[in-house]
C-alpha cells in the first residue's frame, strides 16, 4: 500500500511532494489501518477512495497550484509589496469573516471599545496636564522656591519673606531671574458690572522670569509702580469684547483704587492659577522687617544649574540674612534651622494631583489588559472551533506565518473598529469626567480630544490587537492534524492552560484595582469621620464687599455689618448669623507669634499660631463649643480689647492653668488683649491636617485700618441653607447695590470640595475596578462554559455511571476556584507593591491594610464562585443519553 501511495504522489508537483509527501503517506496509511479495524470491506473502500482522492487532487494542484515554495531570496521592494498585498487580502477576508459572525464581533468590539475609550479620556487629561510642558519659555528651568525649618513650630513648608527675595535676587548667580507673587480676590468694577475676581500682585520681574509677553499693549515699567495693570486674555474677551481700545483705560480694581490697563496677556498665560485674571505689579518699599513670611517665589535657573546646586547656594545665602537685615534672636534661631526648598515649577503647580492622575492612568491601562485577555479568550475559542479548517489549510501547504497573519488580521480589524468607537466615546464622556475633577488642576480647562489623543488611541489599538491575537494566532498556526482523521470533534480531555492563564491574569489585575478602590473608600470614610470642631450641616456662607462712602472707619464698618446681620436673622428659618474673616475650608489664615503676659522676649520669639477676626453669633452658628468663659458680645465690638483663643493655644501658653483674664500680645498686634473665652480647636484647611491653633480678635481690627483690609465671610445657620441664597442676594442689593456677592457655598459643599481630589480619584478608580471585576467574571464564566460544552460527553458518561449532580457541580466549581484562587494569590503579591502608589491619597489606613485586602480577596473569590456556579449548574443538568448520542 505504501508503494502505491508513493507512486500516486508522483502526480503532485515536486516541490509540494518533497515538502509534505511523507506526512501525507503516513496520514493516509493511518486512515486505512483504522478503516480495516472496522472490517475488510470498509478498509478496501477507504483505500480505494484515498488513492483516487490523492490522484485527483495531485492533478488539480498541478493545473491550479494552491501552494508555492517560499523563495530563499527575493527583491526587497517586491517582497514588501507582496507582504502588503498579503496583508490587504487577509484583512479583507477577516472583515468578511467577522461580518458573518456578528455576535462574536459585537462582543469583541464592545469590550475593547469601552477599555480604549477610558484610556483615551484619561490620556487626554494626563497629556495636557502632566506631559505637555508649561506654556513658558524653557519651562524646565523654572523653579518654585520656598522654605522649611525642621525642628521649629513652623509648617513643614512655608513661603519666604521679603529679605529672602532681595538676598537671592542680588547674590544668587545660579538664578537668571527671580520674582515674587501672591494670589487674592478683589472687586473689579467696569461700568455697572462689578465682580469679585482672582488677582495677583507680583514683582515687575514676574513676566521676564516666566518669559511671557503680552499679545496686546506692553508690560509695566518700573517707574509706574502699582498704578497700572495687565489683564488676562479671558478677561479681555468676556468683559471687554476683545476691544483693543481697552489699553490705556482706567478701572476700579483693588481696594477701590483705579488702575490703568497697559497690556493683555495671551490665552495660554495663567499664573499662579488659571483663574487669575489680573496682575497689578508691586514693588518692595520701605524698611525691611525680617521674618514677615508669606512671599512666594519663582525663579529661572541658569542653564548649568541644577536643583541641588541651587539649593546649596541658597542655603549659604540664607545663612547670611541676620547679618545683613538684623532681626530678633528667634529669627536668628529660625535661620539656623532653615533649609531651602527648590522644586520645579510644574511640580509645585501640580502638587499631589500628578500622583492621582498617574494612578488613574494605570487603572485604565489595567482595564485594557483585562479587556484584551477577554477578547483573546474569544479568539482562542473561535480558533478551536475552526480547528479542522486550519488543519486542512496547513495540510495543503499553508505556512505558519500565513496562518498567524490570517488570525492577526481579525484582531486588527476588531481593534480598528474598537479604536474608531473609542474616540467619540471618550469625547462624549470626557466633559462629565472634567466636571467632576478638582478645580485646582492646572490647565484642566483646556483638556479635550486632541491629535495626540487620537494618535495614542491608534497606538493603543495596535497594541491591543497584538495582545488579543498573538497567542491565539500562534496556537492556531500549529493545528492538530489529527483533526483531519478524527473529524470535526477534537479531544475533550485537553487542558486549556492558555485560557486559564488569561483568567488568572484578569483576576490578579482586577484584585489590584479593587484593593486600591477599597483603600480609597476607607480613606474617604475616615476623613468623613473626622471631627473638625464645627458642624457643617445647615450652614450657608457668603461674602460681599460694600463700598459705601460712609464706611470711613472701623466703628462705622462694624456697625454696618452688625446691622446687616440683624436683617439676616429676620429672614424666615434663620437660627443664628455670624461673621468671620477667614471661612474654614475656604480661606487661609495669617501666622503670628505669641507673647503671653509676663514674657520678656518679643512676640516673634514666642510660639506660633494663627489669627482671624470674628463677630456676631459666629461660634453658635458654626457649633464651635465655648469651653471656658464666653464668646464675643456687641460690647467687644464697640470697645476692642478682648480676644478669644482656641484650646490648643491655651494649652501651649498656660498648660493646666486657667487662661481667662490673662493678656496676650502677638506679632501682628502689639497691643495687649485680654482673654475672655476659650473655644474648641477647628480644622481650617483640610481634614487631613491637625487642628489649627487660633486666636480670634473681635470684628473691628485693632489697627487703624485693619477693618478695611478684608471682605468678611458670613455664616448663616438655617435649615434652608440650600435655598436661601436668592433672599440673601436681594438683601445685599438693598444695602449695597454695587457690591458683588460671591463665594456663596454651603459648608457641606466646602467639606465636599476639600475632599474632591480623594473622592474624584476614588470614584474613577471604583468605576475602573468595577469594570475590571465584571470583565474578569465574564472571562471566567466564558472559559468554564466552553469547558463544560467541550466535556459534555464526558460529563454524560460520569452521570450515566452514577455521578450525582452535586458532584458534577462541585467538579466544575472546583476548576473555577483553582483558577480564581491562583489569580487571587498572584494579585495579592502585586497589590502589596502597587498600592504604595496611593500613599499620598490615603488617610487613616495603611497601603497594605490586611483587613481591606482580606475582604476584597474574599469578595473576589465569591464573585469567581458565582461565575463558576452558572456553568456548573448547566453541567449538572446534562442528559447522559443525549450527550453520548451527540458524541
Amino acid at each position: 500500500m505504501r508503494t502505491l501511495l508513493e507512486r500516486v504522489l508522483e502526480l503532485w508537483p515536486s516541490d509540494f511532494r518533497l515538502r509534505f509527501g511523507d506526512e501525507m503517506v503516513e496520514h493516509a496509511l493511518e486512515e486505512c489501518r483504522r478503516a480495516r479495524s472496522r472490517g475488510r470491506v470498509v478498509g478496501l473502500w477507504v483505500a480505494v477512495t484515498t488513492v483516487m482522492d490523492l490522484a485527483w487532487l495531485g492533478l488539480v494542484e498541478r493545473v491550479r497550484p494552491t501552494w508555492v515554495q517560499p523563495r530563499q531570496k527575493s527583491d526587497t521592494g517586491r517582497g514588501v509589496g507582496m507582504m502588503i498585498s498579503h496583508w490587504i487580502r487577509d484583512l479583507g477576508h477577516a472583515a468578511r469573516s467577522l461580518w458573518k459572525s456578528p455576535g462574536f464581533t459585537l462582543a469583541a468590539v464592545g469590550t475593547l471599545a469601552l477599555a480604549l475609550g477610558a484610556n483615551a479620556g484619561i490620556y487626554s487629561v494626563v497629556q495636557q496636564v502632566l506631559l505637555d510642558p508649561l506654556p513658558y519659555e524653557n519651562s524646565d528651568r523654572l523653579v518654585a522656591i520656598a522654605a522649611s525649618a525642621p525642628g521649629s513650630d513652623f509648617p513643614e513648608e512655608f513661603p519666604v519673606a521679603a529679605e529672602f527675595f532681595i538676598q537671592y535676587s542680588e547674590e544668587a548667580d545660579l538664578l537668571e531671574d527671580l520674582a515674587y507673587f501672591n494670589d487674592f480676590t478683589a472687586t473689579l468694577r467696569v461700568g455697572d458690572r462689578a465682580e469679585r475676581l482672582r488677582m495677583s500682585m507680583p514683582s515687575l520681574s514676574l513676566f521676564s522670569t516666566l518669559g511671557a509677553e503680552p499679545v496686546l499693549g506692553r508690560l509695566p515699567r518700573p517707574e509706574e509702580e502699582d498704578d497700572v495693570a495687565v489683564i488676562s486674555h479671558g478677561l479681555w474677551t468676556t468683559w471687554f469684547g476683545n476691544d483693543p481700545g481697552v489699553i490705556g483705560q482706567s478701572y476700579e480694581m483693588v481696594n477701590g483704587e483705579a488702575r490703568t490697563i497697559v497690556g493683555v496677556m495671551g490665552p495660554e498665560f495663567g499664573f499662579p492659577s488659571d483663574e487669575t485674571v489680573l496682575w497689578v505689579p508691586n514693588q518692595i518699599q520701605g524698611e525691611i522687617q525680617p521674618g514677615r513670611f508669606g512671599m512666594s517665589l519663582v525663579g529661572r535657573m541658569t542653564p548649568e544649574a541644577t536643583h541641588g546646586t541651587l539649593r546649596d547656594q541658597l542655603d549659604v545665602l540664607a545663612a547670611r540674612l541676620p547679618e545683613r537685615f538684623g532681626g530678633s534672636p528667634a529669627y536668628a534661631r529660625l535661620i539656623e534651622q532653615h533649609v531651602p526648598v527648590v522644586r520645579s515649577l510644574e511640580e509645585s503647580l501640580l502638587g499631589s494631583i500628578a500622583g492621582a492622575l498617574w494612578v488613574l492612568m494605570g487603572a485604565v491601562v489595567v482595564v485594557l489588559l483585562i479587556a484584551c485577555a477577554n477578547v483573546a479568550n474569544l479568539f482562542a475559542v473561535r480558533a478551536e472551533g475552526r480547528g479542522r479548517d486550519l488543519a486542512v489549510r496547513r495540510a495543503i501547504g499553508a505556512g505558519r506565518a500565513q496562518l498567524i497573519r490570517a488570525q492577526l488580521a481579525e484582531s486588527l480589524v476588531i481593534a480598528a473598529f474598537a479604536g474608531a468607537l473609542a474616540v467619540p466615546l471618550a469625547a462624549v464622556t470626557l466633559p462629565s469626567f472634567l466636571a467632576a475633577s478638582p478645580e485646582a488642576v492646572p490647565r484642566i480647562g483646556s483638556v479635550g480630544i486632541s491629535s495626540a489623543t487620537i494618535g495614542f488611541t491608534l497606538l493603543a489599538s495596535v497594541v491591543a490587537a497584538i495582545l488579543c491575537g498573538i497567542v491565539p494566532a500562534v496556537k492556531a498556526s500549529m493545528p492538530d492534524l489529527n483533526r483531519l482523521r478524527d473529524g470535526a470533534r477534537g479531544s475533550t480531555q485537553r487542558r486549556h492552560w492558555g485560557r486559564d492563564s488569561l483568567v488568572v491574569g484578569q483576576t490578579a489585575l482586577a484584585l489590584v484595582l479593587l484593593v486600591g478602590s477599597a483603600l480609597l473608600l476607607r480613606s474617604f470614610y475616615e476623613l468623613r469621620s473626622v471631627d473638625p470642631g464645627y458642624d457643617a450641616e445647615n450652614v450657608f456662607t457668603f461674602q460681599f464687599a460694600p463700598d459705601e462712602a460712609h464706611l470711613v472707619d472701623g466703628p462705622s464698618w462694624a456697625a454696618f455689618h452688625m446691622d446687616f446681620m440683624d436683617q439676616l436673622r429676620a429672614l424666615p428659618g434663620v437660627e443664628s448669623v455670624g461673621i468671620v474673616e477667614n471661612v474654614p475650608l475656604d480661606e487661609g489664615l495669617r501666622g503670628i507669634g505669641l507673647l503671653p503676659e509676663g514674657a520678656t522676649d518679643e512676640a516673634d520669639d514666642g510660639p506660633r499660631a494663627n489669627m482671624t477676626f470674628a463677630g456676631g453669633d459666629y461660634f453658635e452658628a458654626m457649633a464651635i463649643s465655648v469651653l471656658r468663659g464666653r464668646a464675643f458680645t456687641p460690647e467687644d465690638i464697640a470697645v476692642p480689647g478682648s480676644i478669644v483663643i482656641s484650646e490648643s493655644v491655651a494649652e501651649m501658653l498656660w498648660p493646666g492653668q486657667d487662661p481667662l483674664g490673662r493678656t496676650l500680645t502677638t506679632s501682628m498686634v502689639d497691643v495687649p488683649h485680654t482673654i475672655v473665652g476659650v473655644v474648641e480647636d477647628i480644622v481650617q484647611y483640610d481634614f487631613r491636617d491637625d487642628a489649627t491653633p487660633l486666636v480670634y480678635y473681635p470684628l473691628v481690627g485693632p489697627g487703624e485700618r485693619d477693618w478695611a483690609l478684608s471682605s468678611p465671610g458670613y455664616v448663616v445657620k438655617t435649615e434652608r441653607a440650600e435655598t436661601i441664597a436668592p433672599e440673601i442676594r436681594e438683601l445685599v442689593r438693598k444695602v449695597a447695590p454695587t457690591a458683588p456677592m460671591y463665594r456663596t457655598y454651603t459648608m457641606e459643599s466646602l467639606v465636599d470640595r476639600s475632599m474632591v481630589q480623594l473622592s474624584f480619584t476614588m470614584l474613577t478608580l471604583a468605576i475602573a475596578s468595577g469594570l475590571a471585576l465584571l470583565l474578569a467574571a465574564i472571562g471566567l464564566y466564558g472559559v468554564l462554559s466552553y469547558v463544560v460544552a467541550q466535556r459534555t460527553q464526558e460529563i454524560g458518561v460520569r452521570m450515566a455511571l452514577g455521578a450525582q449532580a452535586t458532584r458534577v457541580r462541585r467538579m466544575v466549581v472546583g476548576q473555577g476556584a483553582r483558577v480564581v484562587g491562583l489569580g487571587v494569590v498572584l494579585g495579592l503579591g502585586v497589590t502589596l507593591v502597587a498600592t504604595r502608589a496611593l500613599g499620598s491619597l490615603l488617610f487613616g489606613v495603611a497601603a497594605n491594610d490586611p483587613v481591606t485586602i482580606s475582604v476584597v480577596a474574599a469578595t473576589m473569590v465569591a464573585v469567581g464562585a458565582l461565575a463558576s456556579y452558572l456553568p456548573a449548574r448547566r453541567a449538572s443538568q446534562v442528559d447522559p443519553i443525549e450527550s453520548m448520542r451527540a458524541g
